[in-house]
């Protein structure tokens, strides 16, 4: 079908490309060369008013430096104006196009802009003295000024365009230097200056004089009548307004009641500071800074406006012509595309119906299998197979080629894969109930079992019996921990909970007594807090787990150390400390994930019950539990975070019976071992990063010479004298105020 389109299509598609192929290239040829002159007009128009403004703020510093004031606001502003020009500069130095002749120019301008800190740093001091001054802003003004000659794209004579643009520039340099050094000469306190200095100053304000009338000339040649009327009109303008600001300045004067010197115009006062008169002399005849300047700009204003029409000129000319080469490629274009479509249309009636339905199978399919079947399958293994429906939606594809029997082939691939999904869940289900249903049946016998080993130890007196005893209990008490690992693999939650909060002691105690080598588990530092009744089921469950790991994974002659901190928000940080043999850096990282997002239960899951048992209880509720490597020379650290939402402050309150007793016990063996109460002070909890662990003490590893935190040896769970003391000292939790609970009875509390 693929090769039939082809066949169908290739000749007038090739017709069609290879007749408007050639046009359209030459068009977008041109459209792009306008383009070009468009981006070179703009970086002329941006250099030009660059240079401008850089000699003008030359001119109008001279005075303000030659006083002292290098912050006057006029040198200020003018710096200021000077800068923004440069980034408009950049800007279009990064859109021109990059050609031989625009680089090396614009490679000039950037040797020249690396002096100019330096210039207004010197400016009209000893260290630029007599024209130094005015001639350094040359540096960045003439290559400015060049960049001018790249212009002319589109009209009749590239090479005159551009020189006249560059003469009329080069007009405004000359009178802005003659304004600049005539401000000097006026200015300055000719008898500070240095022999010879005067005689320079001169030279070169007359030099400048003479290169305004070459710069005239030059443009006169390259410019045309409508050019030379501009310039004429313009400079009309500049001498009536001239004599407009004289007239009012002798108005003010005489308003004033002061003598006023009417200036000449600006070619005389030219001549007359030329002549070497003095300041005395010419300020009689009205030549002064102030007059001259004002004549000055005047002059300088006009050519600027002839500049600027000639940029905008050349822009707008550009702008026009890319204009028409961009319609005449879109027109091209539109034409070359026509005829593609017609020669499409010849196939259509073959290509249309077959394109649409293969569309719409391979939109169907990529959504199936990118969305849909994900999605559902998704759904059955995290809820019971009755609670989703596994039908699915055929692909809308009905015809009877060869695209709906792919469709119907698809649809069929669908159903087996859902149906196969379903069976999956299915037989998840079918193995949670089994779990549930085993687990059930031997809690049963297992709470009779340890009635009856509870019952034994209270009437047993032989001490090596009464040792067996416990040792039948913590086997029994570990059968009856796996079979509710069973129940949490089956997602149930525990038949039996505690009916009100529990001292968060009694919790660690209650999971310690869960393990078979409870003696070697320490506490120190657990602050008074209690946990909720709903959670304390699941957090004795997790805790007995992390621990019977620490113990059985560790030296039987070492310690495993609980601490714990309550911390400023609210929460709490559990810690076990182990000095087992300790695991690889991946295993870790392997089971932290596992333990925030424990998996389907799988063949794996009996590799690592344990664990897996942990990330579901904390999931339940909001538990945050990690392991990590150790901070001393071997072990594992496992670190419990219980959120706020289960733990709670507890105020001082009267202690039960067996408090008192242990308190004593406690205070006796203090005194006899010389153990200071300030080892039950818990210490204080440094600050936490924003995962909860960061930052926290036991998360960072400490240096191996670096000894472990302090215990207190009194918070161990106490070994009292005679084999019922110590029974009841790893017996669950007792509700407040209440005789011991038998482990025949439900475990923890009354609460259905």
């Amino acid at each position: 079908m693929a090769r039939r389109l082809r066949a169908v299509l290739l000749i007038p598609v090739v017709i069609a490309l290879v007749l408007g192929g050639i046009r359209v290239k030459h068009s977008v040829d041109t459209w792009q060369a306008a383009d070009d002159a468009v981006r070179v007009a703009e970086l002329v128009q941006a250099a030009n008013k660059y240079a401008s403004d850089a000699i003008n703020e030359r001119d109008v510093s001279v005075i303000p430096l030659l006083k002292g004031e290098r912050t006057a606001a006029a040198v200020v502003q003018a710096r200021r104006t000077t800068d923004e020009d440069a980034k408009a500069f950049d800007r279009a130095v990064a859109r021109m196009p990059q050609n031989s002749g625009l680089l090396r120019r614009v490679g000039l301008v950037r040797a020249g802009e690396k002096q100019l800190p330096t210039v207004r740093a010197n400016a009209f001091t000893s260290r630029l003295a007599g024209v130094q001054t005015e001639e350094s802003y040359h540096l960045v003004q003439h290559p400015l000024m060049e960049i001018s000659n790249e212009l002319g794209f589109g009209s009749n004579n590239q090479a005159s365009f551009g020189r006249t643009l560059y003469a009329i520039s080069l007009t405004q340099a000359a009178e802005s230097l003659i304004r600049s050094i005539g401000t000097h000469l006026l200015a300055e306190d000719r008898g500070t200056l240095a022999p010879g200095e005067l005689d320079t100053q001169l030279a070169s304000f007359r030099s400048y004089a003479y290169l305004e009338k070459v710069a005239l000339q030059e443009y006169a040649g390259a410019g045309t009548a409508d050019d030379m009327a501009r310039l004429r009109k313009a400079l009309t303008a500049a001498a009536a307004q001239g004599e407009q600001q004289r007239a009012d300045a002798a108005a003010n004067a005489r308003a004033a009641g002061r003598s006023y010197v009417a200036p000449p115009d600006l070619d005389k006062m030219v001549g007359e500071i030329a002549a070497g008169r003095t300041t005395a002399q010419l300020t009689a005849e009205g030549i002064t800074p102030e007059s001259f300047f004002a004549a000055s700009t005047l002059g300088f204003d006009a050519y600027r406006s002839i500049e600027v029409h000639l940029t905008d000129t050349a822009l707008a000319g550009a702008r026009d012509i890319a204009d028409d080469a961009r319609r005449d490629a879109i027109i091209n274009a539109v034409l070359v595309i026509a005829s593609v479509l017609l020669a499409f249309l010849l196939a259509a009636w073959v290509a249309r119906t077959m394109s649409r339905r293969m569309r719409r199978l391979s939109a169907s399919a990529i959504e199936i299998a990118g969305q849909r079947l994900p999605a559902l399958i998704t759904r059955l293994s995290r809820a019971a197979p009755v609670q989703v429906d596994p039908r699915v939606a055929p692909i809308p594809i009905t015809s009877t080629d060869e695209i709906g029997e792919v469709a119907r082939a698809f649809d069929h691939v669908h159903r087996e894969a859902v149906r196969l999904a379903a069976e999956q869940a299915l037989l998840r289900g079918n193995i949670n109930t089994i779990f549930t249903n085993l687990s059930r049946r031997n809690q049963s016998l297992i709470e009779r079992q340890l009635a009856l080993i509870t019952h034994l130890e209270d009437h047993e007196t032989d001490p090596d019996q009464l040792e067996n005893l416990f040792r039948l209990d913590h086997l029994a008490t570990r059968v009856r921990r796996n079979g509710e690992n069973l129940l949490v693999l089956g997602g149930e939650k525990p038949a039996h909970q505690w009916d009100r909060p529990l001292p968060l002691i009694d919790v660690i105690r209650a999971a310690s007594s869960e393990v078979e080598q409870y003696e070697r588990i320490t506490f120190s530092g657990i602050p008074e807090a209690e946990i909720h009744g709903r959670a304390v089921t699941d957090l004795v469950h997790l805790l007995a787990e992390l621990l019977e790991n620490a113990t059985s994974f560790s030296s039987p002659h070492s310690e495993v150390r609980v601490t714990a901190v309550h911390l400023p928000d609210g929460r709490i940080m559990l810690e076990i400390h182990d000095q087992g043999i300790g695991l690889p850096a991946e295993d870790f990282a392997m089971i932290n994930r596992k333990l925030a997002n424990p998996p389907t239960v799988d063949a794996e899951i009996s590799q690592h019950m344990g664990l897996f048992v942990v990330g579901r209880l904390a999931g339940r509720h909001g538990i945050r539990v990690q392991l990590r490597p150790g901070g001393e020379q071997s072990g594992t650290t496992s670190l419990v975070m219980l959120p706020d939402t289960i733990t709670y402050r507890t105020a001082a309150e009267e202690p039960d019976t067996e408090t008192l007793a242990l308190a004593a016990v406690t205070e006796a063996s203090s005194s006899r071992h010389g153990i200071s109460t300030a080892s039950f002070i818990p210490q204080e909890a440094p600050p936490l990063g924003l995962d909860g662990f960061q930052g926290y003490e036991a998360w960072n590893d400490r240096p191996a010479d670096t000894p472990p935190p302090n215990r207190d040896e009194n918070a161990r769970t106490p070994r009292a004298k005679g084999a019922r003391s110590r029974r009841r000292a790893r017996r669950s939790p007792k509700q407040e105020s209440s005789p011991d609970v038998s482990r025949s009875a439900p475990p923890w509390g009354t609460v259905e």
